[in-house]
């Protein structure tokens, strides 16, 4: 089977080298862009600051070879599947980050604390159920 998944926009951060990003959105993850394609522009449409959203990201500079990895890189953890981690380097390198929406303008949606590098590919934004009546 081939799955194709087009991506909805990029993300705009001052975040540019993996080595130097946090690896979680609490430890110092700046707040960032994203910026959609004029196709997807009225699914943007309600879309409110302050409201807590997912976004769904293809982490294009990941290795997808990697099974196996140790948790932060701490080699006092042992070597784990990545299924039980959030390492960005896995078979199917998708992001997941909640992050709550500062801003929007037209395209351009800011958000806080997003741990993902400039120009990484948005996939697709979804509404945080908690914050959501009945959709």
């Amino acid at each position: 089977m081939t799955i194709e998944v087009v991506p909805v926009g990029w993300v705009e951060s001052p975040l540019t080298e993996m080595a130097r990003a946090p690896m979680q959105p609490d430890e110092g993850a700046p707040p960032a862009w994203l910026v959609f394609e004029a196709s997807v522009a009225d699914a943007l449409r309600d879309l409110r600051p302050g409201t807590d959203i997912l976004v769904l990201t293809w982490l294009d500079r990941a290795d997808r070879s990697v099974l196996l990895t140790i948790p932060r890189g701490d080699p006092r953890n042992p070597l784990t599947g990545v299924f039980s981690t959030r390492s960005p380097e896995r078979p199917n390198p998708i992001g997941l980050h909640r992050v709550r929406v500062i801003a929007v303008d037209g395209l351009r949606v800011q958000v806080d604390h997003l741990e993902a590098l400039d120009g990484t590919p948005v996939i697709d934004v979804k509404a945080v159920l908690n914050q959501v009546a009945d959709r």
